[in-house]
């Protein structure tokens, strides 16, 4: 049987927090879906389709790499849901702090009573990369800040050029 991860968010940016769990994530599991939420409460920076295309540009040589094929799809509603619907047989979170932990453990006891089947994978977060933040990402960044110790340097240009535009 094919193992399944699913690993959401908002990814707005991709971090190389995001990224670091993605390609552990990937050696874990024989395929792994990327969900990008969709939420209306919140009012990301980048949009969907922008920020569909920087998961593809950063994940595709951690596919090539791990040999884990990995597809990105978009959800509206709970992460649990769009995880089953992905037939995934486990959902990967990162954690970076304790504050991080407690969250997330509330989370996997209400996913698990939603779906029984479906397991929680706590990633920690590579020491390198526990700090980083997409929101103070974006904040940086707004505040004309350099973003590059927390993003690659094809995310960081985006950044640049977006917080120079309106947002879309």
């Amino acid at each position: 049987m094919k193992r399944i991860g699913f690993y959401p968010g908002s990814f707005d940016p991709v971090t190389l927090g995001h990224t670091d769990v993605i390609a552990r994530a990937s050696r874990l599991v024989d395929a792994l879906v990327i969900g990008v939420g969709t939420h209306d409460a919140k009012r990301p920076l980048f949009s969907i389709e922008e920020r569909l295309a920087m998961l593809g540009a950063e994940t595709a040589p951690i596919a090539k790499s791990t040999g884990t094929p990995i597809e990105i799809v978009t959800f509206g509603g709970l992460a649990v849901d769009a995880a089953r619907d992905a037939g995934a047989a486990v959902i990967v979170r990162g954690l970076r702090d304790a504050t991080d932990f407690d969250y997330e453990m509330r989370m996997a006891g209400m996913n698990a009573q939603m779906a029984p089947g479906i397991e929680t994978v706590f990633l920690a977060a590579t020491p390198g990369v526990s700090h980083i933040a997409a929101n103070l990402v974006r904040q940086i960044a707004e505040m004309g800040g350099d973003v590059s110790p927390f993003v690659s340097s094809a995310i960081a240009d985006r950044l640049r050029a977006k917080v120079k535009s309106p947002r879309t």
